[in-house]
């Protein structure tokens, strides 16, 4: 079941989940349908891809956006304007969920949501680093078994025609 897989398909299948547009919701459907990798073996690939850059956001944005801030005038007006923007965006969300927003904005597999902005979010709107990591990787987590549902089907829908 696993003799057909090469470090290349598994360093692609993470870089993808690693990767901040794609993330776990391009890895899937890598791993299944193009590599015909197991989708148990593609999911914790994808899993860990998509969560280890969320970590870093979590652990590393704040020290750095602070370093920015105090060296770089045209950064520091960059970032500010950024981050504005983006509590503009989703602070309404903020407050109509809850405690679930970071869940939900992670978990449901749309453009422009996932891990990457999740954290961000977790930093702008000040959200504690265990919250945030738990929501953030349970939201990998469902949005990576839907996204397995669909591929999964679509698979089976091509091998009908």
């Amino acid at each position: 079941m696993f003799t057909d897989f090469s470090l290349f398909k598994i360093l692609a299948v993470l870089g993808v989940a690693a990767s901040p547009i794609l993330e776990i919701r391009g890895a899937i459907p890598l791993g299944v349908a193009v590599y015909h990798l197991p989708l148990p073996l593609v999911f914790a690939l994808g899993f860990l891809g998509n969560l280890v850059p969320a970590l870093l956001i979590l652990l590393l944005l704040d020290p750095f956006v602070s370093l920015l801030r105090h060296k770089s005038t045209p950064l520091h007006v960059f970032f500010e304007g950024l981050f504005a923007l983006t509590r503009r965006k989703h602070t309404l969300h903020f407050e109509r969920f809850g405690s679930l927003a970071l869940f939900l904005f992670v978990a449901i597999p749309l453009p422009g949501t996932g891990a990457w902005t999740g954290a961000l979010l977790a930093y702008l709107f000040g959200l504690g680093f265990r919250f945030s990591f738990l929501s953030i990787a349970l939201g990998i987590i469902v949005a990576g078994a839907i996204i397995s549902m669909v591929t999964l089907g679509g698979v089976g829908i091509a091998s009908l025609l």
